[in-house]
């Protein structure tokens, strides 16, 4: 189903929240597993000090990295030679939370607060 096979009220609601990045990004266990630990760092992490927590190999963290970064999940910060990752935490909720309620949004529109189909 496409979103533009949903109800109008629904496509509406929910089509400025469906970032298929940010979904992709998260779909992937190891990128989940970049994210808790970049979640739990007091300060931003370079390559080689997150790579510590999933058994990938280093090229393999750097791709994975960028794709979350790519998804706007990661901010990423130059320093020398090195990149320094840090999870923006309010970009990640705020998707999550768009979407949510568009979903909520949706499920309104569609089914009216008793949650029956119209």
């Amino acid at each position: 189903m496409e979103i533009q096979d949903l109800p109008e009220p629904c496509a509406e609601a929910l089509g400025p929240h469906l970032r298929p990045e940010v979904f992709q990004a998260l779909a992937d266990p190891t990128r989940l597993t970049l994210i808790a630990r970049l979640a739990v760092a007091a300060e931003p992490l370079t390559v080689t000090a997150v790579a510590g927590c999933c058994g990938v190999h280093l090229s393999g963290v750097s791709r994975h990295l960028a794709a979350l970064r790519d998804a706007g999940l990661v901010e990423a910060q130059r320093e020398g030679r090195e990149v320094r990752y840090r999870l923006d935490c309010g970009a990640l909720a705020t998707a999550l939370r768009a979407f949510a309620d568009g979903l909520e949004e949706c499920r309104k529109s569609c089914c009216g607060s008793s949650g029956e189909k119209r």
